[in-house]
């Protein structure tokens, strides 16, 4: 008997940290992701946000092992992903959508080639006729026709090469998909095209989804939960809905007053939070909680003790130690 409340993915005081040379045969950690946790459910799209470097696309790609982790424990359906071992099979059940079609697909291959690829490495196809059929049927799943087959990624346009990048996700029948800013390179009109794609397979496949965006409109179209990071920590989680209406964080609070609202009324009347500063080097993160240099309401303790990611109301994890002054 399966338990229905164990979450697909769970991560667990994931770090990830990359040794930079300072010369003279002196390293020093740059801490890319800093002691991070979360669990996703089947069937659920989890939305990771923050400004660009704070960490995002290492927590996708640690996610898989694409990165080797510092530290911590990623939990797969029940299941320690640790050896090499595991960390095959895991790769036939979790894969990735890369942010820039332009430059994560092979030129020198065609798009069935692309696609087939995954299907070779696992052996997942008996025959040759096997092989072209299950590609002929990811191209139909993305609204690719048969005769791009033949073709190679330069001759599509970013749209269409993204689609080829999703298909190639798809190619060995995943449960979970690390999307990382799948939409951030293509044009606004077809951002919309590809996130609903996203929805449409998910009820299809019954996928679950990491997705990683700077876009918060686009994050809260697609996602059930919203995660909020900084400088390598995470800040807040919550349900879309309640992120958006009650931002309880600092951070996130400044990062909504951003979005840009449709009518001018509310427009005109929403107060912009404009932070001060800016965001300091992971390289030389601040001591205690890595938001303070920007935070109007920092104090001493901020300085001294990094806050506790803590469950403040259900569902609702922040990390703040003025959470009720500030709320």
């Amino acid at each position: 008997m399966t338990d229905t409340n164990r979450p697909l993915v769970e991560v667990k005081h994931l770090k990830e940290y990359f040794n930079i040379n300072m010369g003279l045969f002196k390293t020093k950690p740059l801490k890319a992701v800093d002691d991070v946790s979360f669990t996703i459910h089947k069937g659920e799209t989890l939305g990771l946000v923050g400004e660009s470097g704070c960490g995002k696309t290492t927590v996708g790609r640690t996610l898989l092992h694409l990165y080797k982790p510092t530290d911590g424990e990623i939990w797969y359906d029940g299941k320690l992903i640790k050896t090499p071992d595991d960390i095959k099979e895991f790769r036939k059940k979790a894969t990735m959508v890369f942010q820039d079609p332009y430059s994560s697909l092979n030129p020198r291959m065609t798009v069935s080639d692309i696609i087939g690829e995954p299907l070779d490495v696992h052996h997942l196809c008996q025959t040759k006729k096997e092989r072209e059929e299950r590609i002929l049927e990811l191209m139909g799943h993305v609204g690719l026709n048969s005769e791009h087959a033949s073709r190679y990624a330069h001759e599509f346009s970013g749209g269409q090469r993204q689609r080829i990048g999703i298909a190639r996700a798809l190619a060995v029948n995943p449960e979970f998909i690390v999307c990382d800013e799948p939409v951030s390179a293509l044009d606004v009109s077809i951002q919309a095209q590809v996130i609903n794609m996203f929805d449409e397979l998910q009820d299809k496949l019954g996928l679950t989804y990491l997705f990683i965006a700077h876009d918060l409109l686009v994050v809260r179209h697609i996602s059930d939960r919203i995660a909020v990071m900084y400088l390598g920590k995470m800040v807040e989680l919550a349900d879309a809905d309640e992120i958006y209406n009650r931002p309880l964080h600092p951070y996130s609070k400044s990062l909504l007053s951003s979005v840009p609202v449709p009518d001018p009324k509310i427009a005109r009347a929403n107060k912009r939070i404009v932070l001060s500063g800016d965001i300091p080097s992971p390289l030389n993160a601040p001591s205690g909680c890595p938001f303070r240099t920007r935070c109007a309401y920092a104090t001493e303790k901020c300085a001294e003790v990094m806050p506790e990611f803590k469950e403040v109301s259900k569902g609702h994890f922040v990390a703040c130690h003025h959470i009720d002054e500030i709320n």
